[in-house]
């Protein structure tokens, strides 16, 4: 045995060992997909892509060094994404960090069902809202996806919305290769349809809107310490139950929607439809034109806003997001 490399390094030289080691440290501290992230992290410290890492040999005492510090803070539970410094989305990559929502895989199947839809249309009605757009992930989707189409991408939080500038600028080549547009909008997602505000111009002409708002009830703690001590908590929490975001967008929409046009928006589990007005679906169900929604949306007072409603469930069978038409 080289008891000098022994010493310095704990006995891990080479890639397979120091692998199996981060894994057993992640399982033991109870962190989700540790052979993912350990895969992932060993990779980026010796700056290579995941699926390269078989080719790779030794592992350098400086390399060494680098695993240990990203070690560190993942098995404190800092999300993987903030030590890499970017997320996976459908199929692109987002830059992201402190003060901005990292963009998760069940929100991928939510804005599969506005891509669909605007596919469909006219290229002169390729036009879609992406309401409380933190990363830019669903407004990029859309844009690249899309040929020919229009996005705005509105979002309120000052730290997040300067991640969605940054990814955009970073995706201006791929959207300009499928001739979309993407604007980002720094409003709120609640008020941006009202007078005075960035898309009121567009009352009544957009044909999808996504949304992927916060919906934790405000008492509630999420029980992932990635998600309660990491993420931006304006992109968290939402009144006593929940839904006061939800309220918003459901009346913004019905204000930039036109005639028929399609709503997408993600919520918790327990907000599908079996929850009635304590879930999305029952909220869009129930809401009604009054005086000011009728004026603002141009539709008759006391019609119902939200015709047809339905609920969808995700990849493993819970319900994960609200698709309804706007009143004809």
């Amino acid at each position: 045995m080289n008891w000098d490399v022994d010493h310095t390094t704990g006995g891990r030289t080479t890639v397979r060992d120091v692998l199996i080691d981060a894994e057993r440290r992640l399982v033991a501290a109870g962190v989700p997909s540790p052979n993912v992230d350990a895969a992932e992290i060993i990779a980026f410290a010796l700056g290579v892509r995941r699926n390269r890492l078989i080719l790779q040999d030794l592992v350098t005492p400086a390399q060494r060094v680098r695993v240990e510090q990203l070690m560190t803070k993942r098995l404190s539970r800092v999300p993987l994404q903030h030590l890499l410094g970017t997320a996976a989305f459908r199929h692109i990559e987002l830059q992201v960090g402190p003060g901005v929502f990292i963009p998760r895989p069940e929100t991928e199947l939510v804005v599969e069902a506005g891509i669909r839809e605007l596919r469909e249309l006219p290229v002169s009605e390729r036009i879609a809202v992406d309401l409380c757009s933190g990363s830019g992930a669903i407004a990029l989707s859309i844009g690249i996806e899309v040929e020919n189409s229009r996005v705005y991408a509105v979002e309120l939080d000052d730290e997040a919305v300067r991640w969605t500038r940054r990814n955009l600028a970073a995706h201006e080549v791929a959207l300009a290769a499928a001739c979309s547009r993407v604007d980002v909008v720094h409003d709120d997602a609640a008020l941006v349809a009202d007078p005075g505000h960035g898309l009121a111009r567009l009352a009544g002409q957009v044909s999808v809107i996504v949304a992927n708002p916060p919906y934790i009830p405000a008492r509630m703690v999420p029980r992932e310490p990635e998600v309660r001590d990491h993420e931006p908590k304006v992109a968290l929490f939402a009144g006593e139950d929940g839904l006061d975001v939800v309220r918003g967008v459901l009346r913004t929409a019905a204000i930039l929607l036109k005639p028929g046009g399609l709503l997408v928006i993600e919520h918790a589990d327990v907000q599908g439809a079996d929850a009635g007005l304590l879930g999305v679906a029952g909220l869009a169900q129930s809401l009604v034109a009054g005086d000011e929604l009728a004026l603002l949306a141009k539709m008759s007072i006391g019609t119902r806003v939200w015709p047809e409603v339905i609920d969808r469930k995700d990849l493993n069978g819970l319900p994960r997001f609200t698709i309804a038409r706007r009143s004809s």
